[in-house]
């Protein structure tokens, strides 16, 4: 356990095998879950010294992975009305369709729905993302009622329904499927409409009833999708960043016990996978946990370009259809909602076209996926044999590695944390 000095204990044995014999395929259900927490394993140095419990390989997937989809919110049994199905009447300037009548969303999502169920993955497996445009709904929101665009009563409605949203009590009502065309319109018209009826439906009206409360004029008001839905998007990269860094300094943390644990044991330092100098398996650890400081250092630096929000410039950046007093009242409330230093660009139409943040922010993350799979690949190195390889360390026995060889045993975490890093660029 962390803080307590570690009890030496033999190094485990296994039975003899063949080191020429076939690979086997381990039965799938010993593999961990993808979507329960990583165990906590220890460390085994193989010529005797003994690895505490601290979390060196527990660094968590679902951290590195920030595109991680949740699939605990189920997709309303009806994405299409059926025959049976009780539904309501929405039109649009194509015509009319039968929404189910106890769907929050409207028109403009159900034509989405229909038109692009390209991959299956939807708007309601990305809950950040959903909390994100609920924050900027709700900042928009108050920013109208503050300019006097936006009455009390209508205000006061959507100011609710945009609170329940952040809450995410309705998280299975955004259906919209991730690849969509309309840059995002689909997306955006998901949550106006989602805040629209569940403002209707909280102040005794009939969803659909846009008259009084409408999607477009009341939700979307002084936006367009290409300020409202990139603002969002990097407010969800913030949020989703959290646990990255949260991890990252656990795992950093690991290393260096494990560097000051074992500064004592001198090892055979490679260059070209050939015996070179000597050195410590402490210095090693230590090298590994400064590799990652370096990346979360840079990953906290670049966060602030994520701060920048083209909210308020509308279409193109040039502002149409806003108060030109919208954009700075809209950053204002939006970084009291987020408590981030929220912030408008210098120019409004270059952020608008632009997706630097986006691309820096993945740069971060693919330089952190090559490293920590770097490291991966060196714990399996340095564990490989135990009698025909390096066998300088034993990884912990997490599962058995194998259905036809007994006693073998796989690096099952550095494997799988490979396989994150490997999808995560």
């Amino acid at each position: 356990m962390d803080g307590v000095a570690p009890t030496p204990t033999a190094v485990p044995t296994t039975a003899p095998r063949n080191p020429f014999s076939s690979p086997s395929f381990s039965s799938p259900t010993s593999a961990p879950s993808a979507r329960s927490p990583l165990p906590s394993p220890s460390l085994q140095y193989a010529r005797g010294t003994s690895f505490s419990n601290t979390n060196v390989s527990s660094f968590s997937t679902s951290a590195i992975h920030t595109a991680a989809i949740s699939d605990e919110v189920p997709v309303p049994a009806a994405l299409a009305p059926s025959a049976a199905a009780e539904t309501r009447t929405e039109t649009d300037l194509l015509g009319a369709k039968e929404i189910p009548a106890d769907a929050l969303y409207g028109i403009n999502t159900q034509r989405a729905v229909e038109n692009y169920d390209i991959t299956g993955v939807r708007l309601h497996q990305y809950p950040e993302f959903i909390k994100a445009l609920g924050m900027t709904k709700k900042a928009c929101a108050a920013a109208n009622h503050q300019l006097g665009l936006l009455s009390p009563d209508v205000f006061v409605a959507v100011n609710e329904a945009c609170d329940e949203v952040i809450a995410g009590q309705h998280d299975a009502h955004f259906i919209c499927d991730m690849i969509q065309g309309g840059a995002g319109t689909s997306t955006n018209m998901n949550i106006n409409e989602v805040v629209a009826n569940i403002a209707l439906q909280n102040t005794g009206r009939h969803k659909g009833d846009y008259a009084a409360i409408n999607p477009n004029d009341h939700v979307n008001l002084c936006q367009s999708t290409n300020d409202a839905y990139p603002s969002a998007a990097k407010i969800a990269v913030v949020l989703k960043h959290r646990p990255l860094v949260r991890e990252m300094k656990g795992l950093i943390a690991a290393m260096r016990a494990k560097g000051a644990e074992f500064g004592h044991v001198v090892k055979m330092g490679r260059t070209q996978l050939q015996d070179a100098v000597p050195m410590t398996l402490g210095q090693e650890f230590n090298a590994m946990a400064a590799t990652m400081q370096h990346d979360l250092e840079i990953l906290e630096r670049i966060i602030g370009e994520c701060y920048i929000l083209n909210l308020g410039g509308t279409a193109i950046g040039t502002g149409i259809c806003a108060d030109e007093r919208f954009a700075s009242c809209a950053i204002r409330h939006l970084s009291e909602i987020t408590d981030l230093p929220l912030k408008s660009p210098n120019d409004f139409i270059e952020a608008t076209s632009s997706t630097g943040s986006f691309l820096l922010f993945s740069s971060v993350l693919r330089r952190i996926s090559v490293k920590l799979s770097k490291i991966c690949n060196d714990l399996r190195l340095l564990s490989s044999g135990p009698r025909c390889g390096f066998g300088e360390i034993n990884l912990p026995p997490m599962a058995p590695g194998s259905s036809i060889m007994p006693g073998k045993i796989n690096p099952v975490i550095p494997e799988v944390v490979n396989q994150v890093c490997f999808q995560e660029p």
